[in-house]
């Protein structure tokens, strides 16, 4: 059993979604979006730590999935990206959680089947796989997409190896 957190991360808005995995099911816990408020970086930083830190505390995840930064618009954007994934990469080690990084390309072949896939589609496939009365919003559809998609490499893993289950323990 494995209590995957994922993150889209963003500057302005950061996905997250919260899912069980046992063997090759994985169950719905929670998703959402830590929106940020027009602010200097530093202190929207520290709302992305704060948040996800609360969210870890809460849910007690064991493992975090998240997306790769990508080339933005501009070098800037990327930098900004990079340091909303920074943030909340480090509230997630700082609870000794395992860390795991995919492209959105991954991500979106993982869940869809296809790396081209637009919003729609993986928000279709993730209300589809996780059984969702209803699609979620595109951050947090993209959040629990990562999540899925670690999920499924990780059981492919473990069919890999030959093993029946994975075993992973929080150090505290």
């Amino acid at each position: 059993m494995a209590v995957i957190l994922g993150i889209d991360p963003g500057s302005r808005k950061t996905g997250f979604g919260i899912i069980n995995q046992v063997g090759a099911k994985s169950s719905y816990i929670t998703s959402g979006v830590i929106r940020l408020p027009n602010a200097e970086l530093p202190e929207r930083l520290g709302i992305i730590y704060a948040s996800v830190t609360e969210l870890v505390e809460l849910h007690c995840p064991t493992e975090l999935s998240i997306e790769q930064v990508f080339m933005a618009k501009s070098a800037g954007s990327a930098l900004k990206l990079g340091q909303a994934r920074g943030a909340a990469i480090v509230a997630c080690v700082a609870q000794a959680m395992a860390v795991s990084e995919y492209s959105a390309r991954q991500i979106k072949q993982s869940v869809v089947g296809t790396g081209a896939a637009d919003k729609s589609q993986v928000q279709h496939m993730v209300k589809t796989l996780l059984n969702l009365p209803a699609e979620p919003q595109e951050d947090a559809a993209d959040a629990l997409a990562a999540a899925l998609c670690h999920a499924h490499t990780r059981q492919s893993m473990v069919h890999m190896a030959g093993a029946t289950s994975v075993r992973r323990r929080r150090i505290r």
